[in-house]
């Protein structure tokens, strides 16, 4: 195994836990549907979940702050 496959790895990781996380435990508004769409998203699609909700989220919550 190569250390681009390893980092690679670790950052798919990385993505998974800070978007459940994210979702589970700061988003507590979230409709329950919203929650268990964007895990699955997480568990398929790491990084790309992780970017979109970074985009569409966290932007839209430090717009109304």
């Amino acid at each position: 195994m190569s250390t681009a496959t390893s980092i690679a790895g670790i950052i798919s990781i990385f993505c998974t836990v800070w978007v459940i996380y994210e979702v589970w435990a700061v988003n507590k508004n979230a409709e329950t549907l919203h929650k268990v769409l964007w895990t699955l998203g997480a568990l398929f699609f790491s990084v790309l979940t992780a970017i979109v909700y970074y985009l569409v989220v966290k932007r839209k919550e430090a717009e109304t702050v």
